[in-house]
């Protein structure tokens, strides 16, 4: 009876292994074998001829003696998406969180309401949002203008085309992935904790520090996941609010299939980035995976 349930419940979640092993397997087995290959003469990928360029181009170049010498052009990208990404989280997390945490203080009737305004956003296509921000961030458009009918003289913002105007896009196109994941853990919070701490004599700093913040520890972390991450994979904001001047991980490997050619190469940046995301999702597992029945 236990073989046929067992058998049964494979049968339930066949088709979505399937689905997973054919739109997701398959092609990361494709990329790491092109990355795995030389460069054709003419771009492409000269097929079954085998070589780890891509991954010593990633660190090195050859000079005019055809020797290895340290490249740092493409870590500096590598850092600079790795900051702007951590600097979207912070921002996010600085918004997001009392955000999260007035929303879990509302009635249930009203919390459905104000997660449904933060969904919104999700409606509209990204494209959209970002030309929506160009307008808004330009020299004289909306808060240009505002800022000057205000008496403030700003000389033209000069944000757009910046790293300012990017971490702007992103911190609002990924605000949502910090705020659901907090609310998550805010909505289940036992506010007698929060009566014991303070019938013990904490004020509401220390009943934040030590009462409310741990139990949104999980939370906190889900959602600094979900916003760093994509921000790392980027590719139409840092393209369209920073002009194309401003290059991150995506852009350089978009430019590696595209204008490059050099497929792969870009195939090989494509798995040192899925490598660096498996190593935060792996800390994150680590770090969290029993915190449940700790705190029980």
């Amino acid at each position: 009876m236990g073989q046929l349930f067992r058998s049964k419940r494979f049968w339930l979640i066949a088709p979505a292994v399937v689905y997973i092993a054919f739109f997701m397997a398959v092609p990361l087995m494709q990329m790491a074998y092109v990355s795995v290959l030389e460069r054709g003469d003419y771009g492409g990928v000269n097929w079954g001829a085998f070589s780890f360029d891509a991954y010593v181009n990633f660190l090195f170049e050859r000079d005019l003696m055809d020797n290895l010498v340290l490249n740092t052009d493409y870590i500096q990208i590598f850092v600079r998406s790795f900051g702007l990404s951590a600097m979207t989280m912070v921002f996010a997390l600085l918004l997001g969180f009392p955000t999260a945490f007035y929303i879990s203080m509302q009635s249930q009737g009203r919390r459905n309401f104000l997660i449904f305004l933060v969904t919104i956003p999700f409606w509209t296509n990204i494209l959209v949002r970002n030309y929506a921000w160009m307008l808004l961030l330009r020299n004289g458009g909306l808060i240009d203008g505002v800022l000057n009918w205000a008496g403030i003289e700003t000389g033209g913002l000069d944000i757009l085309y910046t790293p300012y105007a990017v971490s702007i896009g992103l911190t609002y196109t990924y605000l949502p992935f910090m705020v659901l994941p907090i609310y998550a853990s805010l909505e289940k919070l036992d506010h007698r904790l929060v009566e014991a701490a303070f019938d013990l004599g904490a004020d509401k700093r220390r009943a934040m520090k030590r009462v409310i913040l741990p139990l949104a520890a999980p939370g906190i972390a889900a959602g600094c996941i979900l916003v760093f991450i994509p921000c790392l994979g980027a590719y139409v904001t840092p393209e369209l609010l920073g002009g194309g001047k401003f290059m991150m991980i995506a852009n350089l490997i978009g430019s590696q299939f595209g204008a490059a050619r050099n497929w792969p190469f870009g195939a090989g940046l494509g798995f040192v980035l899925l490598a660096l995301v498996l190593i935060a999702m792996l800390a994150y597992s680590l770090k969290f995976k029993s915190l449940p029945e700790e705190k029980i």
